[in-house]
């Protein structure tokens, strides 16, 4: 009899075991075991509202530098994308390449980072932020530091691939400021994870440039893998984990075995059902972006904004030095030098619209009733004004940059319109992302791969075609073209998400 109540007891911490880990995998909470013998059953989360170990209540510091860290590998990613425009002409020159082939070698980084994140973003919900993040990083620099040695082939295979693993700063970025951030402070966060990846744009160019006319241009990949192994060493001492399911299993995991009284072991923990086996989570995982974006038309309609802004800006990416060398006849590396007002449209349009995105947020909340049931749960339709500003102003940049092109005038206004056309597509994009962050809550990971893959796509095919379009049409009605495009299929969006966002969030959720 003793063996059978023994064995009853095993049988009943196993199935302990089993719930708390499945509950921890889908991030709920509620109040803690209430006996070491697990007779009151319940799920795992943070002891009190101010435990220390819950990322919400990390020290400023901490928080401040884990961001600023994974900023950094952000910037890792942006710059090697387009570190080699400015090289290019002798990289297809050294390597025998066409003009397509050599842009292919530019655009091919980006199709990478639209593939990436599908794998990236569930299986750090599955095994954690960092771990993932340091394995993509190594990955990152491996094939970076091949791209050079050889042929056509290995430059289009290493940057692929070397695109698909430097994607994991930029798919986890968002995700971890969320993980430490609470709501109200989703601007601020997204503002500080921003801080220095769309510094990019401006230093990729420069570096490629200075580093193509003075060395060589295989040290423009080399150079770039030597930064994001000096990004890895800080986030290998300074990033903690930040994903709450991860935390939470661990903390379930740690609880029985402290309170099993020899009954719980590390391998009755992984003896679970085969819905809790690491490969059918690792399965469930990998479909679940997939999944969200066939299944959730919100996500479909954020893609447009995405999709389509991300696009234009690598369009503009790609073609903006030979704008300058050929209207303004400026060397390589005084044509690099331009992109710095690309820079300053997106560094000063995230920092300035994560703060503005607080204020809005912060306001439209003080206007709901005392006993609204949406003041304890804001909707995501508070950051469709700023999405608003984002989407108005991004064509008024595409007219002014390229009617000044076309025109000759002095070449500022051509940056002027260079960094309103900049300033609006991130602001847009960055309301529609923290409108998807408060979506999502639990799988943001995920949710940001879904969105991203269209804008990764669009970001690899415009650049195939640049040369067709503003040879065609010019600088002026070229980049009009793009104009149009954009206020007929985006400028609808937010009319769309402000009237029906609700009723569109509820299709597809489970």
């Amino acid at each position: 009899m003793a063996n059978t109540r023994e064995e009853q007891g095993i049988t009943s911490s196993s199935d302990n075991i089993n719930a708390v880990i499945n509950d921890a995998e889908k991030g709920k909470s509620s109040s803690i075991f209430q006996s070491p013998s697990f007779e009151t059953s319940g799920e795992v989360t943070w002891d009190g509202p101010n435990n220390p170990n819950d990322p919400y209540n990390w020290p400023t510091a901490r928080k401040i530098t884990i961001s600023l860290i994974i900023s950094l590998s952000q910037l890792v990613c942006l710059m090697t994308t387009s570190v080699i425009a400015p090289a290019l002409p002798q990289i297809a020159t050294d390597l025998n390449l066409s003009d397509s082939e050599a842009q292919l070698a530019f655009s091919i980084f980006v199709l990478g980072q639209a593939f990436g994140p599908f794998v990236i973003a569930p299986m750090s919900e599955v095994f954690g932020r960092k771990p993932v993040w340091v394995v993509c990083s190594i990955f990152f620099i491996l094939w970076n530091s091949v791209c050079p040695v050889g042929n056509l082939r290995p430059l289009i295979i290493g940057r692929f691939l070397s695109g698909a693993g430097g994607s994991c700063g930029v798919s986890l970025a968002g995700p971890i400021a969320v993980d430490m951030f609470r709501q109200k402070d989703r601007g601020k966060s997204l503002a500080l994870a921003s801080l220095f990846p769309y510094l990019g744009p401006a230093l990729g160019p420069i570096v490629g440039g200075l580093v193509s006319q003075y060395v060589s241009w295989p040290w423009l990949f080399w150079a770039m893998s030597i930064f994001c192994a000096a990004v890895l060493v800080a986030g290998l001492i300074f990033v903690r984990e930040t994903c709450k399911p991860v935390l939470l299993r661990l903390k379930a995991t740690q609880q029985l075995r402290e309170a099993g009284e020899g009954h719980v072991t590390a391998t009755m923990v992984k003896q679970s059902s085969p819905d809790d086996r690491l490969s059918s989570r690792i399965l469930v995982g990998l479909k679940r972006p997939v999944q969200l974006l066939l299944t959730r038309p919100i996500i479909q309609i954020l893609c447009l904004i995405n999709g389509i802004g991300f696009g234009m800006y690598i369009l503009v990416l790609s073609f903006y030095a030979t704008v300058f060398i050929d209207q303004y006849h400026q060397s390589a590396t005084a044509s690099s030098l331009q992109y710095i007002a690309i820079a300053l449209g997106s560094t000063l349009s995230t920092q300035t619209g994560g703060h503005l995105m607080d204020i809005i947020f912060a306001r439209l909340l003080a206007r709901l009733p005392e006993n609204s049931p949406l003041r304890d749960s804001p909707p995501p339709e508070f950051r469709v004004p700023l999405i608003v500003v984002g989407i108005l102003i991004l064509p008024i940049g595409l007219f002014w940059l390229g009617w000044s092109a076309q025109a000759h005038i002095a070449w500022i206004m051509v940056d002027i319109g260079a960094t309103i056309f900049v300033a609006g597509n991130f602001l847009g994009s960055q309301a529609a992302l923290a409108y998807l962050f408060d979506e999502f809550s639990t799988h943001t990971a995920s949710a940001g791969a879904a969105i991203r893959l269209l804008g990764n796509l669009m970001g690899f095919a415009f650049p195939l075609f640049a040369p067709q379009l503003y040879d065609g049409l010019g600088y002026g009605w070229g980049n009009s073209l793009l104009a149009f495009i954009w206020v007929v299929t985006v400028v609808p969006i937010p009319f769309v998400l402000w009237c029906w966002g609700e009723k569109l969030r509820a299709i597809g959720r489970k």
